[in-house]
């Protein structure tokens, strides 16, 4: 492959964070690689990725697609159109796009792109984060290339001749924090004396994380803890209104957070889900970190990416039904425990893939030559 060739991708991801930033994180390096290719994203129309996709400096087009409910709604008497529409559409973008590979890193939109892909005879490639395969990307299995996973024995869900095992990718902002701490602190107007919290509940908030913190925001206003709290979209103006008589001096409220980079540069404990993005980005910034795994997850699979690390004394692991009693008191505990601190932060950087977008750039790369 050459540098200067105007290569074409067509990535497509979202719904949620954790679908939606490897997908750019992907992207940025295939880019880094490649300065003159051409990368087209397709995501679910109203989805996150209609927003965050162009804020990273990328097209996308959406489709008219969205999940099925557990219950009889409208929207799932229109599942069928939607997905014909979707499809037809798809192949449509793809004939005139002519990619030289189809990338799919999961959610709604993943799969007729990635259909419609198989159909025209272009290579694709599938990204799972998560130990357990999504619903998506394990009936797209067979129609794919390639598929990277973060995690081992993935091969209960895909045809092992197909696997590669590269990590999640991150964003490359997040690879050297300890150079933007000054300027973290400086962003978030805090103190470089005082300890500092980050709470996360993934790109749509967490709930129970939301009332843990709200039920326990005296203790840590008492202790002098400088807060980021991302209270997600939905949450946010219940959060603000509930804390409207607190004394926020130190703390710092956000529906999303785009610095990320900075959050985590300027924090000392980070509670939060323990989803794979989250997890994977935690190994890398190597933060100790306490995780509250959401119970609304398929085969609890957030519980065993916690119970991973913990095993290897790299986080602390608190059930979603003791939050609300515990979570902010292991939090004190953890962030005024230097000792404790600095283990886990060894134990969980010691974990980070941080070549993974590089890695899977190589498996794309590998299929671009071939097309």
């Amino acid at each position: 492959m050459k540098e200067n060739q105007p290569y074409r991708l067509i990535i497509s991801g979202g719904g949620t964070g954790g679908h939606v930033f490897p997908a750019i994180a992907i992207a940025s390096a295939f880019k880094s690689r490649f300065p003159n290719s051409d990368i087209l994203f397709v995501g679910a129309e109203g989805r996150m990725e209609m927003t965050r996709v162009p804020e990273a400096g990328y097209r996308i087009i959406g489709l008219w697609i969205s999940g099925l409910q557990r219950k009889i709604t409208f929207s799932n008497l229109m599942f069928p159109f939607k997905l014909l529409s979707s499809y037809l559409k798809a192949k449509a973008i793809v004939a005139e796009f002519k990619p030289h590979a189809v990338i799919g890193t999961g959610g709604y939109a993943s799969g007729p792109i990635m259909l419609a892909a198989s159909r025209l005879k272009i290579p694709s490639l599938v990204q799972e984060q998560n130990s357990y395969a999504g619903l998506t990307n394990k009936r797209l299995a067979r129609h794919a290339t390639k598929i990277c996973v973060a995690y081992p024995n993935m091969d209960k869900y895909f045809p092992a001749s197909k696997l590669v095992v590269t990590g999640n990718p991150v964003r490359s902002d997040l690879l050297d924090l300890k150079t933007k701490r000054n300027e973290a602190l400086k962003y978030f107007v805090f103190s470089e004396k005082e300890r500092t919290l980050l709470i996360i509940g993934g790109s749509l908030g967490a709930k129970t994380i939301n009332e843990s913190i709200l039920s326990g925001l005296d203790k840590l206003i008492d202790a002098r803890v400088q807060v980021v709290w991302q209270t997600g979209k939905i949450y946010y103006d219940t959060i603000k209104l509930k804390t409207a008589d607190k004394d926020l001096r130190r703390i710092r409220i956000y529906d999303f957070i785009k610095q990320m980079d900075l959050a985590y540069a300027v924090s000392d404990a980070v509670i939060s889900r323990s989803g794979a993005l989250a997890i994977s980005e935690l190994c890398i910034a190597g933060k100790p970190a306490i995780f509250v795994p959401s119970p609304n997850v398929a085969e609890d699979h957030q519980t065993k990416n916690a119970m991973a690390l913990v095993n290897e004394g790299a986080a602390i692991m608190i059930r979603n039904s003791e939050a609300r009693r515990q979570l902010v008191d292991e939090a004190l505990k953890l962030i005024y425990d230097q000792q404790q601190s600095d283990r886990l932060s060894k134990n969980i950087h010691a974990l980070g893939k941080p070549n993974a977008a590089e890695d899977i750039v190589n498996e794309i790369e590998k299929l671009v030559a071939c097309n």
